[in-house]
């Protein structure tokens, strides 16, 4: 089968789902973007969460592109991405291995040997940490709900670097 041309890739922090997104775009020559930036607003003036119209019309400029990889945990509002891919990728590796990831990503970010787009605190470090253990209990299975009228376009994987055929 050809490749997808626009692929939604949803799963927790440190699934992988930007290193998966990169890589694709690469291979494809497909453009990537980070729901991130159509969730939260990168401006000093107004910094949080953008109102729902300003991030729906982010996403909608996302996705109304002829190709597009879009990345994120979001799945309560994307409900048009998931309508609109061509394919559909869950990553979903262990709690203890997204927690590596957070941490490494963690103490990159504070040595300035990453670039965040956020300050990182320990506070933050705890509250993620948190989150991801949530994510594996409840927020996982919304999402697989939620992806239940896609399972014909949906691929599941345990790791970014999993093979896996269209």
């Amino acid at each position: 089968m050809k490749a997808p041309r626009r692929i939604h890739i949803i799963g927790s922090t440190g699934s992988g789902k930007t290193y998966l997104a990169r890589q694709l775009s690469d291979q494809y020559h497909i453009p990537f973007h980070e729901l991130d930036n159509a969730m939260w607003s990168r401006s000093a003036e107004r910094p949080g969460k953008n109102p729902p119209e300003v991030r729906d019309m982010l996403l909608a400029s996302m996705i109304n592109q002829e190709t597009w990889i879009v990345e994120g945990v979001y799945h309560l509002w994307t409900a048009q991405s998931f309508h609109k891919a061509d394919k559909i990728i869950f990553l979903s590796p262990s709690v203890y291995l997204r927690d590596f990831r957070i941490i490494t990503r963690f103490l990159k970010q504070r040595t300035g040997l990453e670039k965040s787009s956020y300050k990182q605190t320990l506070r933050g470090l705890i509250k993620m940490l948190k989150w991801n253990h949530k994510f594996e209990r409840v927020h996982k299975k919304e999402i697989m709900d939620c992806l239940e009228p896609y399972k014909d376009k949906l691929i599941v994987l345990k790791s970014n670097k999993e093979p896996f055929h269209w």
